[in-house]
């Protein structure tokens, strides 16, 4: 009876792994339009870059206000600009920034999200900010193995935004030895799916021209995400572009872009079907803007 009774346990035990192995976890996304790169500037310089942004790409703005948007104590300007490139969501905090606040590239809008907390935590990543109320819905801070912050944030009210005209890309650099952790851990988060790994790109996208280097670029519902494996050794400003932004026509979006205060750090190269350039906001932002070779010049 002892053994029979073993036997059965056993057995139910892997039926329940069974079952936790088979069942895959929900798909938490909404779409790449509800996927915003975070950005802090200055109060004094707030106006003037949202007003670039707009410019160089243009898009709408939500009314600008002061809120606290942290689990402790603090006030921030805060706005939403969507533009047909991307979604940014632009803080400039009047009080001292509290800690980790400012390290997460990129927020995440979910359909659920203590269960997607849960998964998170399940997949590999850590919690670095429980889930708080804010003004308009909660919101958590991760960190994905690799050092990777992002946010996860969910609306009382669903919001409803356009979709974009181009997807955005969260560039993240991640070394070597983690890069393994971080693709298991994203794309089991993430459902999605790479859709390419080179060895050997060129060494000129991450500023080292002479040389090759690894990158994967994965894609799912949250929008597109790529990595760059590096040993770290990069010239600035190479490594503080969170977000590539995918335009028609570079030449055109560069002559606005200028007009409006943007200053280009990475003159315009091509690498990977794609003419690109490094740039930065009045207020100091650093992005990377680029388009196909089929449709750019």
């Amino acid at each position: 009876m002892r053994i029979r009774g073993l036997f059965g346990l056993l057995a139910s035990l892997l039926v329940t792994a069974a079952i936790a192995v088979g069942a895959a976890a929900p798909d938490f996304a909404v779409g790449p339009q509800y996927d915003t790169t975070h950005v802090y500037v200055t109060p004094e310089n707030f106006d003037k870059f949202v007003a670039s942004l707009i410019a160089t790409f243009g898009g709408t703005t939500t009314k600008q206000g002061v809120f606290t948007v942290t689990p402790t104590p603090s006030s921030t300007m805060s706005q939403l600009v969507l533009t047909p490139v991307g979604t940014m969501s632009v803080f400039g905090f009047k009080t001292p920034v509290p800690y980790p606040f400012g390290t997460e590239r990129t927020g995440y809008l979910v359909t659920d999200l203590d269960a997607a907390l849960g998964a998170a935590r399940a997949d590999g990543a850590d919690i670095r900010v429980s889930s708080f109320n804010d003004p308009i819905g909660r919101d958590a801070v991760i960190q994905w193995p690799g050092g990777v912050d992002m946010q996860l944030y969910w609306h009382t009210t669903a919001p409803s935004y356009k979709p974009l005209q181009t997807i955005p890309e969260n560039r993240t650099y991640v070394s070597a030895d983690r890069v393994p952790a971080f693709i298991r851990s994203f794309l089991d988060f993430s459902h999605g799916k790479v859709v390419s790994d080179d060895a050997h790109a060129p060494g000129v996208e991450i500023g080292r021209p002479a040389e090759t280097y690894r990158r994967i670029r994965i894609e799912s519902t949250f929008g597109k995400l790529t990595v760059l494996v590096t040993d770290g050794h990069l010239p600035y400003p190479y490594g503080r572009e969170i977000t590539g932004y995918e335009v028609a026509n570079l030449a055109d979006t560069l002559v606005k872009a200028q007009a409006s205060g943007v200053v280009i750090l990475v003159p315009p190269y091509m690498a990977d079907q794609r003419k690109a350039v490094i740039v930065q906001f009045p207020g100091g932002y650093i992005a990377e803007i680029h388009s196909s070779e089929a449709s750019g010049k």
